[in-house]
């Protein structure tokens, strides 16, 4: 249980040094003991091993002998830190669910492989010097451990599965608030500055600074950092300037004030510290103080194979993959409330950061190799119980975030780079990437306005697939009551979603319809074939792909991971890409699977399923550069909003694109009947976008 939070920092320090001693000490006498049977005895000899490598971590970062070592040195210890979970180890790694589960059956051996995977939270809480991670997690595997020597044993000598479930869900809920406190402090208190520090103060020539955040570090993190060291200073400053633009232009927009901000979050991955520095000093300047904390690595922050937050490489997608579900062991309404009641208190304690909180700057990265997942039946998954208390806690705490931090005064931006794992080109793409995020935006203004004026004509858009694309939707746009002062199209040049390129809307629910198909695409980090899903009156009605051999496996990896637990989701968001330039780059590179989504979307026609673009801000009056006011925000689902808030918000979107190749038509449908065609056959046809079909006969748009 937590220790009294009254008592002062002076003695809470002492008294967690004093428990991380006890627990050290006692965990190093396991593997000599045999109190357990020799299955269960062999799991926690490899269980207290892991915990003794952390405190060596902790030894050697208190020390300071981390900064003195090697390069050699460091590459050794960062591998034996992630070592036992890396792909050819992982067939015997306790954090594998299979493996745990054929060597201690199905109800302990998930919950084992559970432990592990928390246990390796130990790692960047060694290298963050935050003892009180380090402690939480030693004394629950000592408690575990206790629970096979202790009284309530069933005759076999084994604890009763439900006593080791209770021990591990009452250290979630008994260590909920203080995790909550330190993810917001993290998000919100530039003095929480860890990874500040190594940004800002390491001698970035040296590539040794990579390995002083105690992520997994390989060939693309160092190559990345070493590219970037050989740029001339101003093409870097190109790249932090075009990020940090865009975040300010957001804001403009938007229609926002960011001189109401002092903080801005900073989301990035290790290699590209040289940018980032160069980004804090230009948010410096327009008085934004910056923040950064690492992606998720524990069940209080969530795993997932999409990161959020600094982070390294991923020594194993599958392995977060298997574990992206564990609150299944814990979750019921209890602690869903709990969980919402400690982000309550979090954002009270913190109410004043709240207030002047901008927002996320988010730098993405690309070209890692492919993930297919395998769907594991060891691993948790949630019930259908769980999932509908998960979408409702996604519902309530993104409400309450908007309390804090009211989405009609945030902003964000999000660019994007490839890392070396793209290919043996890798240093032509990044150069063509830089070109994609630099276009004239003025160009694409131009261009996109024609578009629009063609699409407020109509009150409904068709787009049709061709060849294997089974496309056919129709999508029914806003009323304008005043087409001269109103438009249902926003003009997206370079601000929040950087680079230039597309015009989007939220479009109406009812009067859309029909099947959405892409023969191939990746959505956060994970593949799907052959994706498919109906839309009647604007809600997916039904829904598969060709991943798995079966129709309920396929269904269910669409459920979770793009209906996130939803029964179903209206379409958020229709939009036309209008960057023929990123996708001729693709094409030439062969590098379209690996393209992210933020670039992926400009390069055709797409969809989101979830909330609208302009979720918890559409109160904001909002204008394109020609002075039209954006008046397609909200659909018959997000309008809710004004009777029941819990209704009318997903706390999800994701983007589904069509490329090029695969379009068939694209046109918009007026009062009069006349079909006012824009795309055929993947090439724009609409008067005055000829500029963008050049990028097709190999010339730059």
């Amino acid at each position: 249980m937590m220790e009294d939070i009254y008592i002062s920092e002076a003695d809470r320090e002492d008294l967690e040094r004093e428990r991380y001693a006890l627990a050290v000490e006692r965990i190093r006498e396991i593997p000599n003991e045999s109190i357990c049977e020799a299955k269960e005895q062999a799991y926690f000899g490899r269980m207290a091993e892991f915990v003794l490598l952390a405190d060596r971590a902790w030894n050697i970062v208190e020390s300071g002998r981390l900064r003195q070592m090697s390069l050699e040195e460091l590459q050794d210890f960062n591998r034996e830190l992630y070592a036992d979970i890396l792909p050819e180890h992982y067939d015997t790694s306790y954090g594998n669910p299979d493996y745990a589960v054929d060597c201690l059956g199905e109800s302990i051996g998930k919950m084992f492989s559970f432990l592990y995977a928390e246990l390796r939270g130990m790692i960047p809480a060694a290298f963050e010097q935050n003892r009180f991670n380090m402690v939480i997690r030693a004394e629950l595997l000592l408690e575990v451990y206790q629970a096979f020597v202790g009284e309530e044993q069933e005759q076999d000598g084994m604890p009763k599965p439900e006593v080791l479930q209770q021990i591990l869900y009452w250290y979630v809920s008994d260590y909920y608030e203080p995790a909550s406190l330190e993810r917001t402090a993290g998000m919100l208190c530039p003095d929480k500055d860890f990874a500040y520090r190594i940004v800002m103060e390491s001698d970035l020539s040296d590539l040794r600074y990579l390995y002083y955040y105690g992520e997994y570090v390989t060939d693309n993190e160092l190559k990345t950092a070493a590219h970037l060291n050989e740029m001339p200073a101003e093409r870097v400053k190109l790249l932090a300037d075009t990020y940090t633009e865009g975040y300010r232009i957001g804001f403009q927009v938007g229609n926002k004030d960011i001189s109401i901000k002092k903080t801005v979050n900073i989301r990035y991955a290790l290699g590209f510290e040289r940018m980032i520095r160069e980004a804090v000093l230009n948010f410096d300047r327009i008085g934004l103080q910056t923040t950064i904390y690492r992606a998720g690595t524990n069940i209080f922050q969530g795993r997932s194979v999409d990161k959020n937050g600094f982070f390294g490489a991923n020594p194993n997608k599958q392995f977060d993959y298997d574990h992206k579900e564990d609150q299944a062991l814990v979750l019921d309404k209890q602690l869903a409330e709990r969980k919402l009641n400690c982000m309550k208190n979090a954002y009270e304690q913190y109410r004043a950061q709240a207030a002047v909180f901008g927002g996320p700057a988010v730098a993405e990265i690309f070209g890692e190799k492919p993930f297919v997942p395998q769907t594991k039946k060891t691993a948790y998954r949630l019930t259908p119980k769980q999932q509908k208390l998960s979408v409702e806690y996604a519902v309530k705490a993104g409400a309450l975030q908007n309390e804090y931090i009211p989405g009609e005064e945030r902003s964000f931006t999000i660019i994007a780079f490839p890392v070396p794992d793209i290919g043996e080109q890798y240093e032509e793409i990044f150069d063509d990437i830089v070109r994609i995020n630099t276009l004239d935006y003025k160009l694409y203004q131009g261009i996109q306005q024609k578009i629009i004026d063609a699409l407020d004509l109509g009150l409904t858009v068709r787009v049709v697939g061709c060849g294997d694309n089974r496309t056919d939707m129709t999508i029914r746009l806003h009323s304008l009551a005043d087409p001269d002062r109103e438009t249902n199209f926003e003009n997206c040049v370079a601000d929040v979603n950087i680079p230039v390129g597309e015009v989007f809307t939220s479009p109406m629910l009812t009067g859309t319809d029909g099947t959405l198909h892409v023969t191939r695409v990746f959505l956060n980090g994970l593949e799907y074939k052959d994706i498919w899903l109906k839309f009647t009156d604007g809600m997916v009605t039904d829904y598969g792909c060709a991943n798995f051999p079966t129709e309920d496996e396929n269904r269910k990896y669409i459920k979770d991971n793009v209906l996130f637990h939803h029964d179903t989701l209206p379409l958020g968001e229709f939009a036309i890409g209008t960057n023929t330039t990123a996708y001729v780059v693709a094409r030439k590179y062969g590098i379209e699977d690996k393209m992210p989504i933020l670039i992926a979307e400009k390069t055709g026609p797409h969809f989101a399923v979830g909330d609208t673009c302009y979720s918890h801000a559409e109160n904001v009056r909002v204008y394109n550069p020609d002075g039209k006011e954006i008046i397609a925000k909200d659909n018959e689902v997000s309008v809710l909003r004004d009777t029941d808030v819990n209704k009318a918000y997903f706390q999800c979107h994701t983007d589904i694109t069509i490329p090029y190749d695969e379009l068939g038509e694209l046109s918009v449908l007026t009062e009069s009947g006349e079909a006012i065609l824009i795309i055929r056959d993947g090439q724009f046809v609409l008067e005055g976008c000829e500029e963008l079909n050049r990028a097709f006969e190999g010339q730059e748009a």
